[in-house]
Parts: C-alpha cells; structure tokens; sequence
C-alpha cells in the first residue's frame, strides 16, 4: 500500500556524486579506531593500578607488622609516611587516567556520530531541539528547524545550555548584518579543517554527565555584591576569632591550665555567629555550588580555546574576550572559582562542620569568593558567551567539513535576489534531486503547480531551509548561491487550535497578515506559501489567492507558491512579476515515477485517482476518463 504521508516525507533531491566522501568517512573511521586502541590500553592502566594499590595496601600493612614485631617503632612512621606518598601518587595517577578514559569513550561516541551523519542515520540523535519549537515563529515549524528530523537535531553538537541557545539563535533570529554573516563564514571555514580540536571542544563539554543548567543565576552571582562579607570588620572578625578559640583549645590540651568550658565558650560564640549570617551565606554559596560541575566544564573548554591558535579574524577577536583588563585569563580565573567551590563541596560532612565552627572555614570562603566576585564576577556572561559561539560555530563547520562541495553562499544587498545553481534540500542525505531558481524584482513569484507528490512542498523548503543556513554564516546545498538579506514568511503547515477556538482557515489567515503586516514596514521579506487557502471552497480559494499573489508581487518582497488551483496560472499572463513553473511525473508499466525536476510552465498531469487506486480504494472507472488520473 502506498503511504501518502510516507512518501511526502522522503521527496528526495538528488544531487549527482559527492566530493571526497571516502576520504571523509575514512577520517572519522580512522579516528574512531585510534581512540577505540586507546581506550582499550587505558582499561589495562586502570586495572594495572587498581592491582598495584592493593599490593602497595598489603606491602605496607605487612611492614607495619613486622616493624612492631621487631620493635622498631620509628621505622613504622617512615613506612607510613612512604607508602602514603606512594599511594597518593597512585591515586593521582588513576584519577588522571579514568579522566582520559573518559575523553577516549567520547571520543570514539563523536566519531561514531559522525559517521552516523554521514550515512544519514542522524535523527537517532537525542537532541533534536524540541524544545524550542514554536507554533508562532515565522518560519521554523514549517521548515523542520527543530524536533524530530530537523536542521538542529543534524548540525547540534553543543553541550553546554548556552551554545544550544545560540544555535537556536542563529537559526530562528537570521542575522542581516552581512559583514558579519561573512566572518561566520571564514570562522566556520576554519573550524572546519580543524576536525581535532572541534571534537577535543565538544568532549570536554559532554564530560559532565548532569544536564547543563541555564546560567543565569550564576551571572546575577558573579555581579552581585555583598558589603558584608567583604568588609573590613567581618574580615577582621573571620581571622582574629578563630585563632583565639584555636589557642584556647591547644593551650586546654597542652597545659590544663583553663577550665574545660573556655573553650566550650569560644566555639559556643562562633556558633553563634555562624547560626546568625546561615541564612545569607548559604544563599551565597548554595548559588555557586549548584553550578559545580558546570564550572569544572567551562574551565576545561576555556583551557582548549585559550591554547589555540587561531588564524581567522572573528575567531581571533572571540578569544580576545578571555583576556581581561588586568591580562589575566579567564581560565586563570575560572579556575581559582572552581577550587574554591571544591572548598565548600562536604557541607553537609560532620567533620566539616566541626573545622566550619573552629575556623569560620566558610567565612573565609565567602571572602574569598567576594573577592574574586570584585575582579571576575561580571565577565563570568562574556567567557561562557565565547564558548556558546565557539559551540554553534563548530555545529556548522561540520556542514563545511562533511560537505565541501557545498557552496558559501554570496550576500548581495544591491537589490532584492534569490538565485541558486544545483540547489538541494540538506537534510536529504540520498537520492537527492537539484534545481536551478532565480528570484528578482523582474519575476518576483515562482507560481508552482503539480500533482501530488511531485515535489513542490519539498521544493519551497529547500529553498527556505538553504536561505536559514546562509544567513547562519554555514555553506548551503547549492553549487552557486546568491541572496539579498530579507525576513523570511512561511504559510505551509496550518492545524486547528482548539484551546483557543481557531480553526486551520482562520490560522492560515492570521500566518498571512504576519507577512503582510511585514511589508508594510518596508522589511524585505521572502515567503513560501505552500497550497494556500486549501480550508475553503475552491471558487473563495481561487479568488483569495489571486488577490494576495497580485498584492505581493507589488510589494518589496519575493517569494515561492505551490497550488493545484490551475486557473492561477492565468495571473502570468496580466502580470510578469509572476512566473509559471511545475512538477510532472510519468507512468511506466502502470507504475508512478518522479524525476522532480523544475519545469517552466503550467502542470499538465493529474494522479489523485491513480494514488487512490494504489492505496486501495475501489473506484469505478465509469465515473471518470483516463485524463483524471493522466497527463491531459
């Protein structure tokens, strides 16, 4: 049975060979199997280590034995001492190597990945961005920017909240600025041909295995003060009594020359004292403390840029940003946050406690961190805005890398244009099928008719979804590319709202004054509008269409319509700004065959009863004439 749903979905563009495909997927194979050598060479140093703790465990409790056995108690120190230092080193070394591990089972997940983009298996990718969708933007629903199968879920390679946020950014908010749409593009040129580094950026960022949390509140954190913790008196106060209480207590153990309770006393005060700030200082640090694990991250992906030589000059200028006034780094800085959030990691540890009343541990750390809050704390937005940008440029240098046939597409803002040589759709991996499209203010709508499933909805997004990439700064699928910068409109998937009473018609109309009400801001706008209309009867539907199509091509505006309403094909003949182009298919041993190619002219096939037929619904021949279902 034929599916019609199905095959709308897999419309496919055929693009003829790609350009060094081979060489390509063999880099990421290559790739995935060194780190996979590797990761096999890093469990034996785990299990190596793992057994030489417990020998140096064993070798150092049978020493400690036979030196009390043989009364040579100093010797018990030494061993102690010596096999302590040996184990620490151990540790570190474990940690260090279970780190790399890590990194190594990433590693091999990212080329694997990519490989899967490659062969077109992407949407297994978790992270399609469904949580961005938006019934009301412009043009995102209709041109499957986000959720299952859509541009996100194919280019997203950002781990942290803010590079996924600037994804979202890049590709729902275009950017019109055409001198920096073309540093996007020499920046993702760049990136592109440093596959090592962009994957080492994108590890480091997963590393973590919570869920990034929005940053917000860390900012307002970092650009809070609190004269409090930070003045002269409660920083007096956080030195001097701690270490009358510490004398007191060493000279209660050391002489017994104080009653019990002087001690008692002091601790007794500090208590106090701590009790009475608990309130301000554990909202102080549990904001900081929540983003742990977040800050670790950041530290780690700030080392990597900051040690990369850039070349390009946007590229250059981002990582400008981690440099402050005083010249020192923000990994330098970032990294003196996260060991003083290590400080404050055992809050809820007894013994901790106990050292927290002693030495008002806390209370030094709250001055500390105000004082790194005064140098540091307003840059903490500007270093993790690097990152994000570095994030979604890495996410489209992929596109470059995987890609590089793919063309940048040119900007001209001289007049309005859309032309474009071999154009495809992107998310289409196989069978992809190419047109030619020119757009100007000569022939400003491209009228498309065509049978069902004959590719004109595809089209329209093609078209769209290349014009979203390049205005990102990304190279879209097209052997020549050219565009002016214009907001983009949309009318094509429209359903009932039920909770608020609006049927499929109404919001069709609503989408249309969007775009209207845009041209009458003077904004350069392209539309696609795919069957408009379709809620109402065919006479209210031709009619209506033909007054928008007459009332857009007057406006500073181009744009793409698909219809199956025929009769407006006769609007090419008052008006040249619109001009006529379809699709057709053909029929071979009774089977249905596409080649979805662009034609000049009107449509001159039908296929509803054939496709009725093939899904299965009887229809009596008598009702209807072979020019139905044919060409005619």
């Amino acid at each position: 049975m034929l599916h019609y749903g199905y095959i709308i979905r897999n419309i496919l563009y055929k693009r003829g060979g790609r350009v060094n495909l081979n060489a390509i997927e063999s880099r990421y194979i290559k790739r995935k199997t060194i780190y996979e050598n590797l990761l096999k060479k890093q469990v034996h140093s785990i299990n190596f280590i793992s057994a030489l703790r417990l020998i140096v465990f064993i070798a150092a409790a049978g020493l400690v034995i036979f030196s009390y056995m043989i009364k040579k108690y100093y010797f018990i120190i030494i061993i102690l001492i010596g096999f302590a230092i040996l184990f620490l080193i151990l540790l570190n070394k474990h940690s260090r190597i279970r780190y790399n591990k890590k990194c190594s089972t990433l590693m091999c997940k990212i080329n694997e990945s990519s490989l899967k983009r490659l062969k077109g298996e992407w949407k297994s990718f978790e992270d399609d961005g469904s949580d961005f969708l938006k019934d009301d933007h412009n043009y995102s629903k209709d041109l499957d920017i986000f959720g299952k199968g859509s541009l996100f879920q194919y280019i997203n390679t950002a781990s942290t909240y803010l590079g996924r946020e600037k994804i979202k950014y890049m590709l729902t908010a275009p950017n019109y600025n055409i001198e920096e749409i073309y540093d996007r593009q020499e920046a993702v040129k760049e990136l592109s041909d440093n596959l090592g580094w962009r994957q080492r950026f994108m590890a480091e960022g997963k590393i973590a295995t919570e869920e990034k949390k929005n940053p917000e509140l860390l900012f307002k954190w970092g650009k809070e003060k609190n004269n409090l913790f930070s003045s002269r008196k409660f920083i007096l106060m956080t030195y001097s009594l701690p270490i009358i209480t510490i004398g007191v207590i060493l000279l209660y153990f050391l002489s017994h020359s104080i009653p019990y309770y002087f001690p008692l006393i002091c601790m007794g005060v500090q208590t106090i004292i701590i009790k009475f700030n608990s309130e301000k200082s554990s909202k102080i640090l549990d904001a900081v403390y929540k983003y742990k694990k977040d800050i670790e991250v950041y530290n780690r992906m700030l080392n990597l840029i900051e040690k990369k030589r850039f070349k390009d000059r946007y590229l250059v200028k981002l990582k400008k940003n981690l440099t402050g006034e005083n010249k020192i780094t923000a990994t330098k800085q970032i990294n003196e946050l996260s060991k003083l959030v290590n400080l404050i990691s055992d809050r809820a540890n007894f013994f901790y406690q106990i050292i927290n009343i002693v030495t008002f541990w806390e209370y030094h750390c709250l001055i500390r961190l105000e004082r790194w809050k005064k140098e540091s704390g307003e840059c903490i937005e500007q270093w993790l805005n690097v990152i994000a940008e570095l994030e979604a440029l890495s996410s489209l240098a992929i596109i470059k890398h995987d890609y590089p046939e793919w063309v940048m597409p040119e900007i001209n803002n001289s007049s309005l244009i859309l032309e474009a040589k071999n154009i495809g759709h992107p998310l289409i991996t196989k069978n992809r099928v190419c047109n030619n499209l020119k757009i100007d203010k000569t022939e400003r709508i491209l009228l498309i008719t065509g049978s069902n499933m004959s590719g004109k909805s595809t089209l329209l997004r093609t078209t769209g979804i290349n014009l979203v990439l390049a205005y990102a700064g990304a190279p879209v699928c097209a052997e020549t590319f050219c565009c002016s910068v214009m907001n983009i409109y949309t009318c094509m998937r429209i359903s009932d709202n039920l909770e608020e009473n609006i049927s499929s018609f109404y919001a069709e109309l609503l989408r249309i004054r969007k775009l209207i009400d845009a041209t009458k801001e003077k904004e350069s706008v392209f539309f696609l509008l795919d069957e408009i209309f379709r809620g109402t009867n065919s006479k209210d539907r031709h009619t209506g269409a033909k007054v928008l199509i007459e009332k857009l091509s007057n406006e500073n505006a181009l744009g793409m319509v698909s219809t199956h309403d025929l009769e407006l094909a006769d609007i090419e003949e008052k008006n040249k700004k619109v001009k006529n182009y379809h699709f057709r298919e053909h029929y071979k041993n009774n089977e249905i065959h596409f080649d979805y190619k662009l034609r000049s002219g009107v449509s001159t096939t039908r296929n509803a009863i054939y496709l009725m037929r093939m899904a299965g619904i009887d229809i009596d021949n008598s009702n209807i004439g072979s020019k139905d279902y044919e060409t005619y």
